[in-house]
């Protein structure tokens, strides 16, 4: 191969859920197959580098100093708060219709071992969010791992209010799933997160 399809490809590698062979598949597809889609992808991305930006008061992605979520006033009746791991987290939550309160995004989880710590993550606005915002219901909507549960319980001491309910979002089999497939993990909080039927 050529070094300017090498180089292609190792910067395609290392976009999220892209291994060696689809990024290979992808150089090919956009160099030799539809060369006409490298320019309209490469000045998307030029175009959405230079006006996409974090929403000043939740995290999300927005043009403007807002995003159309924080905009809405209609959601403010809520009271509600869902924090989450990343946008694409908030979008998921989104897409699904079954939330129609205010988010917060921190862009990643606390991980001492890699060097993570709160001044890290979009935290210093929390608490003064929560206080403006006349917010009673706080929702952790993250990771049910190691550093989503450390993340939770440092949220939980920041949050703690009398005014103010933090939740965490349940855990368990997805939908059509089956109980024969699922690791004892996903069980466990299943059976912890069950609901009178």
């Amino acid at each position: 191969m050529t070094p300017a399809f090498e180089a292609l490809q190792k910067e395609l590698k290392r976009l999220p859920g892209v291994g060696y062979r689809s990024a290979e598949r992808m150089a090919i597809h956009l160099l030799l197959e539809k060369p006409e889609s490298a320019k309209r992808l490469s000045d998307a991305i030029l175009s959405a580098s230079e006006r996409v930006r974090s929403c000043s008061t939740c995290g999300n992605v927005c043009e403007e100093e807002l995003c159309a979520i924080c905009e809405d006033v209609r959601r403010e009746e809520s009271g509600s708060l869902c924090v989450v791991e990343h946008v694409s987290d908030l979008m998921a939550i989104e897409k699904s219709g079954a939330y129609r309160g205010r988010y917060h995004v921190l862009h990643g989880k606390l991980s001492p071992i890699n060097g993570v710590g709160p001044d890290n993550l979009n935290m210093s606005g929390l608490a003064a969010r929560i206080e403006a915002e006349s917010v009673t219901e706080v929702i952790l909507a993250l990771p049910n791992d190691v550093e989503g549960e450390a993340t939770c319980h440092y949220l939980t001491e920041l949050v703690e209010s009398d005014s103010v309910e933090v939740s965490r979002i349940g855990f368990g089999l997805p939908s059509g799933a089956s109980v024969l497939y699922a690791d004892s993990g996903t069980l466990k909080s299943a059976l912890d997160a069950r609901q009178r039927y």
